[in-house]
């Protein structure tokens, strides 16, 4: 029996624009590696590209086992993206305290002075709960992230009801489609290989 359906499940409502501070939720069976089933933080938007990080892709590694020469500091480190994987990013909440810090949205910073920031940390002033640490970054050039997002891979929300300096949950991609509307709501049920059914 044929059902008439006045949605289409996989078609991605554009009501919100990307922006730097917003979130990209990915479509339930985009195939790529890094970005299957990810949740994203957009830390910069603009004509000329736009960079995130991956907030769902946890290590199991605390920053001082990836760095030589950092303190001892009980903070997580995620996979933030298949660019520039041999570099280390973070997004924070201490503000100016931090020097050089670019401010991206309400009290969240992305970057700054690291050696100011090791400073801080040997020196007890920073909480592991007030950043994140990203092992690479997910970037796009110009356009590039728009043509993903009509093709239908990428969801754009706020970020108003997650803490982007939590520590990493592997199970975010749901936890967040589960606050949106029905149908992505429905995205969550699915499960990972469609055959599985």
């Amino acid at each position: 029996m044929k059902i008439d359906l006045n949605f289409d499940f996989f078609k991605i409502d554009r009501n919100i624009q990307p922006s730097k501070g917003r979130m990209l939720i990915s479509e339930p069976f985009l195939p790529d590696i890094y970005f299957r089933r990810s949740v994203i933080f957009l830390t910069e938007y603009s004509e000329e590209g736009s960079v995130g990080f991956i907030l769902n892709k946890p290590t199991g590694l605390k920053i001082h086992e990836v760095i030589n020469d950092f303190p001892e500091f009980d903070a997580e480190v995620s996979v933030g993206g298949p660019v520039a994987n041999d570099t280390v990013h973070f997004c924070h909440i201490l503000g100016h305290m931090l020097p050089d810090s670019y401010h991206v949205i309400d009290d969240i910073y992305w970057g700054g002075n690291f050696l100011a920031l090791k400073k801080l940390i040997s020196n007890g002033l920073v909480d592991a709960n007030k950043i994140r640490f990203f092992i690479g970054y997910s970037g796009w050039s110009s356009k590039q992230l728009e043509r993903e997002i009509e093709e239908n891979s990428w969801l754009v929300t706020n970020n108003a009801s997650w803490n982007i300096v939590s520590k990493s949950d592997k199970d975010a991609w749901q936890k967040v489609l589960k606050n949106l509307d029905e149908k992505y709501r429905l995205w969550s049920k699915y499960p990972e290989n469609p055959i599985l059914n």
